[in-house]
């Protein structure tokens, strides 16, 4: 065991926090609170993150459930996980001024599902039940899709014609999560088609191998994201599965000092939703009951932007606002 009177070594995952599609969806909002003034209404919470919701419900947003919650002529968000048709069709037929806000690479998940619907082919995700992208992407095929979680839903699959098959997966899942299920589904189905493994995020898969490197470094590891975030509950259980001990906070508010009292080094990683003046109020508390050396683990530098739409470069909607 370390001596509690040495200086606790804290190590920094690179990458962390924000992903490009994270940055855009709240710019997108922080633009359109500016260009047409609260409230903006967000269908769900716009990614997977309390705080930076705390936040924009602060500066004038609205967060619903669904559509049918926004008034008429109201300016509205879809939330970075992507929608489903209907769910679109809803929006556009009650004329209500959109701006998505979609990951483009969720976005290319559907394109990809409906090429491959097009082509004749029953769909398969792969995907966690109940997570908004899956619903998103479930939404996009007409005849629906087969959701499979891992690797022992594959056997108990029911498929019309197993030469005309097609699998997409879920973007918050890496090569790693999805590899050992896609294996099972080419096993069974030897003439299933699916996307490039270039296809697959990069911003979870960068992340999960950062952690990877991390965990082999540290006695305990720190993830930033919330509860409902999947990518940052992947990072935890991909510590712990690898032998070391890990802990999913919110924010320093979450930290207990019994933790660090007899180690000699922790990790800081953060979800793709968690915003880096968390991680950094983590590193300063941290820092209040050990002293602490930080260093940063070298890792694939993101550079990765992606393109704003139109409608938040200038003010091209013309939203009928409800009469007051």
């Amino acid at each position: 065991m370390a001596d509690i009177k040495n200086t606790l070594t804290v190590i920094m995952a690179q990458p962390r926090g924000f992903c490009a599609g994270v940055d855009r969806a709240i710019e997108i909002v922080e633009r359109a609170l500016k260009l047409y003034g609260p409230p903006v209404y967000v269908r769900h919470e716009i990614v997977h993150n309390k705080w930076v919701v705390k936040d924009l419900r602060a500066k004038g947003v609205i967060f619903v459930g669904e559509v049918n919650e926004i008034p008429d002529g109201a300016i509205t968000v879809f939330s970075a996980h992507g929608i489903s048709e209907k769910v679109e069709n809803s929006a556009r037929l009650r004329e209500l001024p959109v701006i998505d806000a979609t990951c483009p690479l969720v976005t290319k998940v559907h394109r990809e599902a409906q090429r491959y619907e097009n082509e004749g082919r029953e769909i398969i995700l792969i995907g966690h039940e109940g997570h908004p992208e899956v619903e998103g992407t479930s939404g996009r095929v007409k005849q629906g899709v087969l959701l499979v979680q891992n690797v022992e839903d594959v056997p108990l699959l029911e498929v019309k014609d197993p030469e005309k098959l097609a699998y997409v997966t879920q973007t918050t899942l890496s090569v790693d999560d999805t590899k050992d299920i896609i294996t099972a589904l080419k096993q069974r189905f030897p003439a299933i088609a699916g996307p490039e493994l270039r296809d697959i995020c990069y911003a979870t898969q960068n992340r999960q191998n950062a952690v990877r490197n991390l965990a082999n470094q540290v006695d305990l590891l720190l993830v930033v994201g919330s509860a409902n975030s999947s990518n940052s509950n992947r990072l935890r259980d991909l510590s712990e599965e690898m032998g070391t001990k890990a802990y999913l906070i919110d924010d320093a508010q979450n930290l207990n000092p019994e933790w660090f009292d007899s180690i000699a080094s922790v990790g800081i990683t953060a979800g793709a939703s968690a915003p880096e003046h968390l991680v950094q109020g983590v590193v300063n508390a941290v820092g209040k009951i050990r002293s602490i050396e930080v260093k940063n683990m070298d890792g694939e530098a993101e550079n990765t932007r992606f393109k704003l739409p139109a409608e938040v470069n200038e003010p091209i909607l013309r939203p009928k606002r409800a009469a007051s």
